[in-house]
């Protein structure tokens, strides 16, 4: 989503302009108050479906009961199955989670991996899958393409087809959209391989893992703190990728 705004030049003239809107999502969960994303309108039924299975509070799609996101302007009201067991305190961002920060109040690696094993061998991702992935995304960055302020998730599958991608001001926002699309669309997310159009930071490495997926790639470059993570965690980083070339970073032989 995107909205015109006015610019004015240093010469005094002025011109049209478009910019990506970004406003607040309250997420309640059975009447507790959760998080609060900022985030860009639009697919917030998958925002909010992927951001509950990464934080530990979906273990599947069919937990969450009912979605109500019409009662309130910017608020998610999710009503959970009666057998869901689910821990309110585990979610550690203080109600309220910035576009830049991601997932700051999980301080430690093993906070994570307790509730998300390391993956086993697989799937292999070919080369050329990956090298084809960057030019496949930007040509579906619709609204980066008319503002140039959204960060972009994509899912892949193995043979390069892109199955899936979100927009949103937030990096972590447009993975919680892609994986939350993906589990009410049944895909096997597992399968494939997740893109990002910025660098790759410990929380979106995590939240990949929280949907199973053992290959990330990135434009540009992952951190220290993502790429000790994805060591242990069994998952592939791939970084700067910019064809004809790109970094592996941890686990290379998922790579084919």
């Amino acid at each position: 989503m995107d909205k015109e705004v006015i610019v004015r030049h240093p010469d005094g003239g002025e011109a049209p302009d478009r910019v990506a809107v970004e406003e607040p999502l309250q997420i309640t969960v059975d009447g507790h108050p959760v998080a609060v994303l900022m985030r860009t309108p639009g697919d917030d039924a998958d925002l909010v479906r992927g951001f509950l299975r990464t934080e530990g509070v979906l273990r599947h799609g069919e937990e969450m009961r009912a979605l109500d996101l019409e009662a309130r302007p910017n608020h998610a009201h999710v009503f959970l199955r009666d057998d869901t067991e689910w821990d309110v305190t585990k979610l550690s961002r203080n109600l309220f989670s910035a576009s830049s920060c991601g997932i700051c109040g999980k301080a430690t690696i093993e906070a994570v991996m307790g509730e998300s094993p390391p993956l086993p061998e697989g799937p292999i991702i070919p080369r050329a899958s990956l090298l084809a992935a960057p030019e496949r995304m930007l040509e579906r960055q619709s609204v980066f393409a008319r503002t140039g302020g959204l960060h972009a998730c994509a899912w892949f599958t193995a043979e390069g087809e892109l199955g899936l991608i979100r927009e949103d001001v937030g990096r972590h926002n447009a993975m919680d959209k892609v994986i939350g699309a993906g589990i009410a669309a049944g895909l096997p997310l597992a399968e494939g391989f997740l893109m990002v159009s910025g660098r790759l930071s410990f929380e979106l490495v995590q939240k990949a893992l929280a949907a199973r997926v053992g290959v990330v790639a990135a434009v540009s470059a992952p951190s220290s703190l993502a790429v000790e993570f994805a060591e242990r965690a069994n998952q592939t980083l791939v970084g700067f990728l910019r064809p004809p070339r790109f970094n592996l970073y941890t686990h290379p032989l998922r790579i084919g």
